[in-house]
């Protein structure tokens, strides 16, 4: 599949959430919602899964798919007996809220399509931290090492980031940042000859810990874990295969982590006010297109690097920038 298939989907997912049928039969973004349906569950399953291990931020996609859908609304939801559900004594859920924490839990569909794709270096982990593969028990060590960094950071400033960066204008400015970044480091890596030789499995401490401290910018909406994780791997010494390796699998420990944190802090809320239904059926949409998208992206770095990624984030802000403007979300 070539990237200008891979966007017109993404592109296509996003215009579907403006003309997804909601109330009334009125198109999404001129109708306000109460919970999740089916054509929203699908919408944002399809951009989850093609967007998150690409590197072009899914969170900021999923947030954007949601301004779009009107499920951004801060009306707070009711329980069956009309009392707020409450996230605080002094805080109640909104749809917002849920919602977002929702786009945190879809991520466990494309989890599950890594671990089906690389369940050889899952096996390959479970039999070193039996002693008997020292390549799987310093792979698992290293992943432990990366994921770190981020879970202190994330954990530290969850809320904020949630409250205050979980929206349309923050999201831009990530993309558009992110771009920059990505067009220069492309640029000195291919300078010196694209010389990162080393295999995932021979990654040092150290290194690990350098792609963690990286993957900490990537809790600011819109910059991408992919991208940053894959730029570690860059400059840790990795080619572009190896480096999209590692990010797969790192994401099979990060997302994992913040999926089922989520779980356990606003699950029992969005069994109370959401559908589960639609809910399950976005995990599985994420999981069979984020599959196709990870199957795709190592043959397409390879053969491309991040700079075709860099540009769709540049245009894909702008787009943005404009709808904006325009009053659109």
């Amino acid at each position: 599949m070539e990237l200008k298939k891979i966007i017109f989907f993404i592109f296509a997912a996003i215009a579907a959430a403006f003309t997804a049928p909601a109330q009334e039969g009125k198109p999404a973004w001129q109708a306000e919602k109460d919970d999740i349906g089916y054509t929203d569950a699908v919408i944002l399953g399809l951009v989850e899964g093609i967007t998150e291990y690409l590197p072009v931020s899914s969170t900021g996609h999923l947030i954007l798919t949601n301004a779009a859908l009107k499920l951004d609304a801060d009306t707070p939801v009711l329980n069956e007996g009309g009392v707020n559900i409450m996230k605080t004594p002094d805080e109640p859920y909104t749809l917002k809220s849920l919602v977002d924490s929702y786009c945190i839990v879809i991520q466990l569909g494309a989890i599950a399509s890594v671990a089906l794709l690389y369940w050889r270096y899952i096996l390959m982990m479970a039999i070193g931290l039996l002693g008997r593969n020292p390549t799987g028990l310093k792979l698992f060590v290293n992943l432990i090492a990366a994921f770190v960094p981020a879970a202190v950071v994330g954990l530290a400033f969850h809320d904020a980031i949630e409250r205050y960066l979980f929206g349309v204008l923050p999201v831009i400015i990530a993309l558009f940042a992110g771009a920059i970044v990505m067009w220069i480091a492309q640029r000195r890596y291919d300078k010196k000859g694209n010389s990162g030789k080393l295999k995932m499995e021979d990654l040092t401490l150290p290194k690990s810990v350098m792609i963690g401290l990286l993957q900490c910018f990537a809790l600011l909406p819109g910059t991408s874990r992919s991208m940053m994780t894959i730029l570690g791997g860059y400059f840790a010494g990795l080619d572009e295969k190896n480096s999209a390796k590692f990010s797969f699998l790192l994401g099979l420990v990060t997302l994992s982590a913040a999926s089922l944190y989520k779980i356990y802090k606003d699950g029992s809320a969005m069994a109370e006010a959401l559908s589960i239904p639609p809910l399950v059926v976005g995990l599985l949409v994420a999981f069979v297109s984020s599959a196709a998208a990870v199957k795709w992206l190592i043959s397409f770095l390879t053969r491309h690097g991040l700079v075709p990624f860099a540009i769709y984030r540049v245009i894909l802000a702008g787009v943005l920038a404009l709808a904006l403007y325009s009053g659109m979300f």
